[in-house]
């Protein structure tokens, strides 16, 4: 059935050509149809980035980030790692947003040094100890009064 018609409108094309007609000019006039507007979309801006050198440790816990021009450094860093502990440590890329995008939080990266996270965690754990210490006190506390 479809190449029936496209056999009519072969002939059609043939028959205007020996006319002398052009093709492109339309016979007939056509009419829009009714109801279909065209929407304009606005183009997403794309945040910038930059690329990073991360350096990471075998659990994928970020050790150091060192810009791209510093690759030497970030593998120096490696090494020092490696030297005081045989895990497995590596470098990977990383794109990271420059500024704030359009529409978007802005995105924060602080880097932690070992000290703090020492000192943090020796904190946690006298307020852990703290903890068990009243917990204990209070078992003895409902003891007694069960006696």
């Amino acid at each position: 059935m479809a190449s029936k018609k496209l056999l009519e409108l072969r002939k059609q094309a043939e028959a205007v050509e020996a006319r002398g007609d052009s093709l492109d000019a339309p016979t007939k006039k056509t009419k829009k149809a009714a109801g279909t507007k065209t929407k304009r979309v606005k183009e997403k801006v794309q945040a910038r980035k930059r690329l990073i050198w991360v350096v990471y440790n075998g659990s994928m816990k970020e050790e150091g980030r060192f810009p791209y021009d510093q690759r030497d450094a970030a593998e120096e860093k490696i090494e020092l790692l490696r030297q005081k502990s045989k895990k497995l440590y590596f470098i990977q890329p990383l794109k990271e947003v420059i500024g704030e995008a359009p529409g978007t939080a802005k995105l924060v990266t602080a880097e932690i040094e070992e000290d703090d996270v020492k000192a943090a965690k020796k904190v946690l754990s006298e307020d852990e100890e703290d903890d068990e210490d009243e917990e204990e006190e209070e078992e003895e506390e409902e003891d007694d009064d069960d006696e």
